[in-house]
């Protein structure tokens, strides 16, 4: 966690656009200061002409009132304004960290989304920041009126009577030490609470995420009492933030209303001895009470601002973190890649001291078919990933069309690229944004084609408002073999020159698997594709077959080479079609 010195800089940066509108803040706050100051002489003025029973200034007490009125009304519109300007500083640049911190989000390396919980960076961007938007806004509201209040009541205090309002000063650093002392000693607690907060936002967020899993396994008194172990940890964490934080203004208050009552007990004797008139000791008290009140608001605003800063530096963190290394400053645009790929070798692990690809060399020609096997963990996603660039390699080369993939833009190398991965990806909005995401400006009849190829069509006619039916988040009521289906609709709409299919077929029954393999063949024609499957009868027609373990390419030849080696493909074959 970094320094609060160096967060409230980091703060500074985001308010420096919005300089008008804080110095319209400060300029509203000190009129409605001001004028909320000078109301105290206007209620002395008052009465002092309330001498006696019948001997009242009628005349002169409307014209006070009358002002009074005005300077309330004034007052409260600057108050309105002030607030309004605050407003506006506190969202734009919450609205600009938060923007930042996405940003930032998109250019990090697969490796850190794979190291961090989801749940931690929702919580980061939007409990996190929210929280920091409440305490900066109540720092803006109370705090600048607070000061101007201060000083202006010091002053008028000063000019009514300089021996009271000595004892004021000479008592104010108590109130003081009190309310930095608890707001200093709450700082870890409040850091305490948004950690353990975020662990909560993960355990929501793969429980909700994973409820069907929950439920088939039964899983859910585990998962409710993960739960609440975490809820009633955040519950102490809470508690005692909260505890802490709020002793500052009962204590505060103490000292205040200790100040007011000595004021009252100095001010009496000044009336008494003739060195103050009524009126001046009621204006006084008010000055007394108004002095000190700020102080109360102002230890409640630095407890919330311990919060809204600890917030705001887990916000700045995920914001700092290292982006992906950037594209060369010479890096080439592929624009139509002929689909040539060599690896020459490779070397990859995802943990320094646990290496999992080691030396592995291959070359595909331009246009052929290469089925990727193996057990689970010997590296065929990890193999794909590096294709895509998701991951670098950490020795050796990959090439694409004879020069290094790390000399092309990410951007331009992976739009060569179709992938139709097990884990299918919707997002919320009508069926044909889903299948159009490759290709925006695809016509329908381009969308209908290539939603009848990958058999997606019937059940897309059958929904209610077909193409244009809206789905929410992961594809809504839609089946797993659908959801599927309408990503594989989405590359057969783009066509890139080359293909990922990673158990493409995982969730699609076997009649349709079938029709779709002859619209798979008929795509992957002159097109480079990499298709990794468990299910080995989907990849007899395949050009090459590499057989992998431990990172390794063990075999490597076509479907029938390979059975007749009687290798580790023949066994893996055979597992799968001999009883």
């Amino acid at each position: 966690m970094r320094s609060n010195a160096k967060i409230i800089r980091r703060i500074l940066h985001y308010l420096k656009p919005y300089w008008f509108f804080m110095l319209c803040s400060v300029f509203f706050a000190a009129v409605s200061s001001l004028l909320s100051l000078y109301l105290p002489v206007l209620t002395g003025q008052a009465v002092d002409l309330l001498i006696d029973k019948g001997l009242v200034d009628m005349e002169a007490l409307k014209g006070i009132i009358f002002r009074m009125l005005i300077i309330i009304g004034i007052s409260a519109l600057g108050q309105w304004i002030m607030n309004a300007c605050n407003n506006h500083v506190a969202y734009c640049s919450v609205r600009d960290i938060r923007k930042s911190a996405f940003a930032r989000l998109q250019k990090l390396p697969l490796s850190y989304m794979d190291s961090h919980p989801t749940g931690d960076s929702l919580s980061r961007l939007i409990a996190d920041v929210d929280t920091f938007a409440d305490g900066l806004l109540m720092g803006f509201t109370q705090f600048f009126t607070g000061l101007l209040t201060i000083v202006g009541t010091l002053f008028l205090m000063l000019s009514i009577h300089k021996l009271v309002a000595l004892v004021v000063i000479c008592l104010t650093p108590l109130s003081l030490f009190v309310a930095g002392f608890i707001a200093k000693n709450t700082s870890s607690l409040f850091k305490k609470q948004s950690v353990t907060k975020a662990v909560q936002t993960s355990i929501i967020d793969e429980m909700i995420g994973n409820e069907k899993l929950v439920k088939a396994f039964s899983h859910e008194a585990e998962a409710a009492a993960a739960f609440d172990e975490n809820n009633a940890e955040l519950e102490k964490v809470a508690l005692k933030a909260i505890f802490f934080s709020s002793l500052t203004n009962p204590s505060t208050r103490f000292v205040n209303n200790l100040i007011y009552a000595l004021v009252a007990l100095f001010g009496g004797f000044a009336v008494i001895r003739g060195h103050l008139s009524v009126g001046s000791l009621t204006a006084f008290l008010s000055y007394a009470n108004q002095y000190t009140k700020p102080f109360n608001e102002i230890s409640g605003v630095v407890t919330e601002l311990q919060n809204a800063i600890t917030c705001a530096g887990r916000v700045f963190e995920l914001a700092d973190e290292q982006p992906q290394t950037p594209d060369k400053e010479d890096a080439a645009v592929l624009e139509q890649a002929k689909g040539g790929l060599k690896l020459d070798g490779v070397k990859f692990s995802y943990v320094e001291d646990k290496p999992l690809i080691t030396g592995l060399d291959l070359n595909v020609k331009p246009g052929e078919r290469v089925a990727i096997v193996g057990p689970t963990g010997c590296g065929k996603t990890t193999l794909i990933n590096l294709l895509m660039r998701f991951y670098d390699v950490k020795g050796g080369s990959i090439a694409v069309d004879g020069k290094d993939i790390r000399d092309y833009t990410r951007k331009s190398l992976r739009a060569n690229y179709g992938m139709v991965l097990q884990e299918t990806w919707l997002k919320p909005g009508t069926i044909r944004d889903n299948i159009t995401l490759g290709k925006p400006d695809a016509t329908d009849e381009e969308v209908i084609a290539a939603a009848k190829n990958s058999h997606a069509h019937s059940f897309i006619m059958q929904l209610p408002k077909q193409y244009d039916t809206v789905i929410g988040e992961e594809g809504g009521q839609l089946s797993q073999g659908q959801k599927q289906l309408i990503c594989i609709s989405r590359i057969m709409l783009s066509l890139p020159p080359m293909l990922i299919l990673d158990e493409a077929t995982s969730s699609i029954d076997t009649r349709t698997e079938l029709k779709i393999q002859d619209a798979f063949a008929r795509m992957m024609k002159g097109r480079t594709s990499f298709i990794v499957a468990h299910r080995l009868s989907t990849i007899k027609e395949a050009d090459t077959i590499l057989v992998m373990k431990d990172g390794n390419i063990i075999e490597q030849g076509d479907h029938r080479s390979l059975l007749k080696a009687g290798g580790f493909y023949s066994k893996l074959y055979r597992s799968q079609y001999e009883m």
